[in-house]
């Protein structure tokens, strides 16, 4: 049996402060005991000398300073884990919730990972296809990848999280060995609820691991809940072989549980009142994407944030682009027009994209067609602007098409729907089906060859039901 501490020096909100202790570690887990035989758990998050912090999981509320009996551990949190994970529902600290009781853990693993050498890390290739014409095509979710989503107050990003789950998948066999690692934190109960309800309703939630902490749980338990995502995803794709998928959302909410923490040990706090060490903590999460050698699995991350005022410049989105390979920015313009998912092309890309697609991965055509749906749709915000100016009947018949090609394109490729799933074939042929109302000689990001087997105008004209003007078949004779 462990020694056992009688006795409390300080209470401070979630914190207690235990004097003359002797070996104990940082992040040490203690078991404390009330007078009333209530048992609470906490974890060590400062030692000073022989003086340890620690602080209570479900808060210090009727707890004595003088007749509190503490256990220190030996270790740090661990996570019972099994292939059993699979299909189960947890709270933020990765106990059943349920109803199906605990699982039949094969090993316990420290929910802080452990850190991967850098030389055994293998380049991520190979994507995922969520069934999302504006991610699949031109911000490709490549295995192993960290790709955040950008997103702000009262955008949908809990039904693209939904989505994302419903319809991601590997692109080669029948997905077998593909599962789901989805972790909410400082979630509403009604959001809770429409996030499983969703899942059981779509018949996917065998494939998912739920991680769940509500707006009214203790925070140092949201900062726990994406370590424990994390290390059962770890757990799934290097000891049994699968490609797992986390999606870690709200992102925000766990930083302000970050800041409010900081702010109860008393640390000096940084930008915008987050902790100086913000950057290194949001790294140790995302840094477990990833695919080492010799394992057959992966473990791929989408963090969904919600940016504070929709500034992209904050502290959060800032920092997390510094560390992910990229970023999906949801666009409020986008989603007041009713386009969803409201993906903003041009602030958004995939740093991995370009060696995940083409032969042998999607099609040959892929990064063509990105190239060139990126240049028009750029091209299509300048005659925008013009045209707010000068006003749409003084633009060329060039600039009119553009136009044309914006509204038709935000339409029928980005706006999708929530329950329809394209498959990569069927995105890129509604690319160039989309590209081919421009003239040809506008689209000069593309190889003669390229266009020759995909370019299609009169199709195309047909297909959106646009009525060819006599000038426009001119410039497109001209392009010819």
């Amino acid at each position: 049996m462990g020694i056992q501490y009688l006795g409390l020096s300080e209470i401070n909100g979630p914190l207690i402060v235990l004097d003359d202790v002797d070996d104990v570690a940082y992040e040490e887990m203690v078991e404390i005991h009330l007078h009333n035989g209530e048992q609470r758990l906490g974890r060590v998050v400062q030692l000073e000398g022989k003086k340890a912090v620690v602080q209570v999981f479900e808060g210090t509320n009727g707890m004595s300073l003088t007749n509190t009996r503490t256990k220190f551990s030996g270790h740090p949190m661990e996570l019972p884990l099994s292939k059993e994970l699979l299909g189960r529902v947890f709270n933020g600290s990765g106990r059943p919730i349920d109803g199906l009781g605990e699982i039949y853990a094969e090993k316990k693993a420290d929910i802080n990972g452990h850190p991967l050498n850098p030389v055994s890390r293998v380049y991520p290739r190979n994507y995922i296809n969520t069934g999302i014409s504006s991610i699949d095509a031109l911000m490709t979710l490549i295995r192993g990848q960290k790709l955040p989503i950008f997103s702000g107050s009262g955008m949908p990003h809990n039904e693209l999280a939904v989505q994302l789950v419903k319809q991601a998948k590997i692109s080669e066999g029948d997905g077998k060995n593909f599962g789901i690692v989805f972790a909410a934190m400082g979630v509403k109960n009604d959001v809770a609820d429409y996030f499983r309800r969703s899942f059981e309703e779509a018949g996917v939630m065998d494939k998912v691991v739920m991680f769940i902490n509500l707006s009214n749980d203790p925070i140092i338990e949201r900062t726990l809940t994406p370590r424990c995502a994390l290390t059962a995803a770890e757990y799934l794709a290097y000891e049994h072989d699968m490609h797992i998928l986390v999606i870690l959302t709200d992102i925000t909410s766990y930083c302000e549980a970050l800041r409010e923490f900081s702010s109860s040990k008393g640390e000096i706090p940084g930008r915008k009142g987050y902790p100086g060490y913000l950057y290194s903590d949001l790294a140790s999460l995302y840094e477990r994407a990833g695919i080492i050698q010799d394992a057959k699995g992966s473990v791929t991350q989408i963090p969904i944030l919600t940016m504070p005022n929709d500034d992209i410049t904050h502290p959060i989105p800032d920092l997390t682009g510094y560390i992910t390979e990229g970023q999906i920015v949801l666009d409020r313009g986008l989603n007041q027009m009713g386009v969803y998912p409201p993906v903003g092309i041009l602030p958004s890309l995939s740093r991995l994209m370009k060696d995940g697609i083409g032969e042998g991965y999607t099609r040959k055509d892929h990064s063509a067609l990105n190239n060139q749906l990126f240049a028009s749709y750029a091209k299509v915000q300048d005659a925008r602007s013009l045209a707010s100016v000068i006003g749409e009947d003084e633009l060329s018949e060039t600039d009119k098409q553009y136009m044309a090609f914006g509204k038709l394109f935000e339409e029928h490729f980005l706006n999708q729907g929530f329950h329809v799933d394209r498959s990569i074939i069927e995105t890129l042929d509604l690319g160039w089906a989309l590209l081919s109302i421009l003239p040809k000689a506008e689209l000069d990001r593309v190889d003669d060859e390229v266009l020759k087997e995909h370019y299609d105008h009169e199709a195309a004209l047909q297909q959106f039901r646009i009525q060819p003007k006599p000038i426009i078949k001119e410039l497109a004779a001209a392009g010819e």
